[in-house]
């Protein structure tokens, strides 16, 4: 005897559909629901399916499509009985099915029900492609408007962004919207009949069930945060629908890629704020800085390289060096240390770079794979061997024990998709990677090491600057570091900078040597001890020195005579008229006027902005006199 399952809301037509099934000696099962047939073929294999389309809890069309997916269901024939094939076209070859009936005066239809069993037991030949029955009935116009009002709704529903979930009193999901299978990221046939709450973790059950059991007492639910079981975010909203108190509305908002920007602005917010303060430190530190190697540099130009004293002066002068050169890092990290932008050849620099930091660390073997004619970068060349060196040295730190250090480059043209977690323009870029074999980091700790002052080597072991001095540098070009890593697998970390179209000039290193003069120098600055000892070291090579305190006062000292001097060096950040303001009121004087700017720092790109509106030069403190004497002559000998 075959089994037969009738698949209908109208228990009419199912008793109907069992009384004549029966008689013709057919074992008949009903479900009114498409729920409930999910249900039931978990322990039932009918040989024959009629479904009608138009059902509560998952209809025709979707279950036609889920039972033939079922493994179990393969060679069960799938036969649509429904009225909806006298109103519009029905693809029910594309579902799945093996026959459509149109509904009709019942005695008619039974006919064609008959006709397709005939066939389907193979006592005929085959089942055509075409919907029987539809002479027999006539379409509605209003049944037409009401299927154009669902279609339309389906659409709607289909194109909202939001997931749309809908689920029975017992949290059976029994609709589903596009973008709600995005989030969940499971099929349709595999979500319709499961458990809603089987989509979570198990730790907020409780709050999701505190929600259901509000929206059944009619209550709307506004958005809460969980997390699903495969690891996505998401904001729930649920709703009942009034007249049907066993259902409710469920709207999911996957929220994962909100609270990823969210988490990377407060890290970039953060590791700003802690750039302000690192390039404020660096620019005071400076100042001093360049107080003590202005008085050694003094002292040292009237001492007798016999006297005693000498060599503990140049000891000085080392010891400045050495502080500027961390100071010089905290100006990495605040992006305010580039200065000397000029085209460069990446390879070039790497290779040196390595085989110098190679030079020192014998029980490191430097593997090099450099991409012929690599696009040329414009670059603070001192900046970019700096962070490259930071980069060996943490490469270095990593693998105690010796190791080996994997060095690339390559061009690379990077998509919007890439760059956006970067904050950066998509284009043409060089690559640069350094790899290592060493210890590697957790998750947790390569969120961090940009961070300045943060470390994982011992109290005294180090300063914790390297990374985030690296991650300035490169921003500051424009660029993107990356990091890859795993705990006991190594860590390889990509530069890439943008390509430029410009040629690299060969430069010529001068002889160093004092250059003197007889000109008149300005030289404006509101810190006591630069203005003082820049007037000692400029008097000493021979000029004529006049001294401002601030802005307002070079203003006032250039209008009465502006012929009568010759340049002014002028500090970038003094109070009520910045270095900046001062430049363009003194252009408002003489156009052609010549400046050297001179700080501790450059916070935000204000150097460059002031060099482009035709400042003539930078210096950055602290300098030695043999620095400032070659910066003077290079701009005043400049017709």
């Amino acid at each position: 005897m075959k089994k037969v399952l009738v698949v209908d809301n109208n228990p009419v037509m199912l008793n109907l559909m069992t009384t004549h099934l029966e008689r013709d000696g057919y074992e008949v099962v009903t479900a009114k629901d498409g729920l409930s047939v999910l249900e039931l073929l978990k322990s039932y294999k009918p040989d024959i399916i009629f479904i009608d389309l138009i059902m509560p809890n998952i209809d025709g069309e979707r279950l036609c499509r889920i039972v033939r997916r079922m493994p179990s269901m393969k060679a069960a024939a799938v036969v649509i009985v429904s009225a909806l094939a006298a109103e519009q076209k029905i693809s029910f070859r594309e579902w799945g099915a093996d026959a459509c009936i149109a509904k009709g005066p019942f005695n008619k239809m039974w006919e064609r029900i008959r006709y397709v069993l005939e066939r389907l037991d193979g006592k005929q030949e085959g089942i055509a492609d075409e919907i029987y029955g539809l002479e027999d009935i006539f379409p509605r116009e209003i049944t037409r408007e009401l299927l154009s009002v669902k279609n339309h709704l389906e659409v709607i529903l289909s194109s909202i962004a939001e997931g749309i979930l809908e689920i029975t009193e017992g949290t059976k999901i029994v609709y589903v919207n596009p973008e709600a299978l995005s989030i969940l990221g499971v099929p349709e046939e595999n979500l319709l009949a499961s458990d809603f709450e089987d989509l979570f973790l198990k730790d907020d059950l409780p709050r999701l069930r505190k929600m259901l059991r509000k929206t059944s007492r009619g209550l709307k639910q506004n958005g809460e945060e969980f997390l699903l079981a495969n690891g996505k975010e998401v904001l729930l909203t649920l709703m009942p629908i009034r007249e049907e108190t066993d259902k409710c509305i469920i709207i999911m908002c996957d929220i994962s890629t909100r609270k990823q920007l969210e988490s990377e602005l407060r890290q970039a917010q953060k590791l700003e704020a802690i750039g302000t303060l690192a390039g404020g430190i660096a620019h005071d530190f400076n100042n001093l800085l360049m107080g003590i190697q202005g008085r050694t540099s003094l002292m040292l130009m009237s001492a007798d390289s016999s006297h005693p004293f000498t060599e503990h002066l140049k000891a000085v002068e080392d010891i400045v060096r050495s502080a500027s050169d961390l100071t010089r890092q905290l100006l990495g990290f605040a992006r305010g240390g580039k200065f000397e932008v000029k085209p460069a050849d990446m390879n070039e620099i790497a290779r040196k770079s390595s085989e110098m930091f190679g030079r020192t660390k014998k029980e490191i073997v430097v593997h090099k794979k450099f991409q012929q004619k690599v696009w040329t970068v414009e670059i603070d060349r001192g900046q970019i061997e700096q962070a490259l060196l930071n980069l060996y040295i943490n490469a270095w730190q990593a693998m105690p024990g010796g190791g080996d250090i994997y060095l690339e480059t390559e061009n690379s043209v990077l998509d919007e998709s890439f760059v956006k977690t970067f904050h950066a323009r998509p284009g043409r870029y060089v690559r640069i990677s350094i790899t290592d074999n060493g210890v590697g980091m957790d998750e947790k700790t390569r969120l961090r090491i940009f961070e300045p002052f943060f470390t994982t080597k011992e109290m005294g072991r180090g300063t914790g600057l390297g990374l985030a001095s690296t991650y300035g540098i490169i921003k500051s070009h424009g660029g993107i570091i990356a990091v890859e890593s795993e705990k006991g697998h190594g860590s390889t970390f990509s530069i890439y900078l943008p390509a430029s179209e410009k040629e690299i000039a060969r430069e010529r290193r001068s002889a160093e040597e004092l250059f003197q003069g007889h000109e008149t120098i300005l030289v404006v600055d509101d810190e006591e001890v630069i203005t003082d000892v820049s007037r000692e070291i400029l008097e000493t090579l021979g000029y004529h020195v006049m001294i401002a305190r601030n802005g307002k006062e070079a203003l006032e000292i250039y209008r009465q005579d502006p012929a009568k001097i010759d340049l002014v060096i002028m500090d970038m950040i003094m109070p009520h008229l910045s270095g900046g303001e001062t430049f363009d009121l003194l252009r408002t004087v003489n156009p052609a006027i010549k400046v050297i700017l001179s700080s501790g720092y450059s916070m935000k790109g204000q150097a460059a902005k002031i060099m482009e509106r035709g400042c003539r030069a930078f210096l950055q403190k602290p300098f030695t006199i043999r620095e400032l004497s070659k910066k003077v002559r290079s701009v005043l000998d400049v017709s």
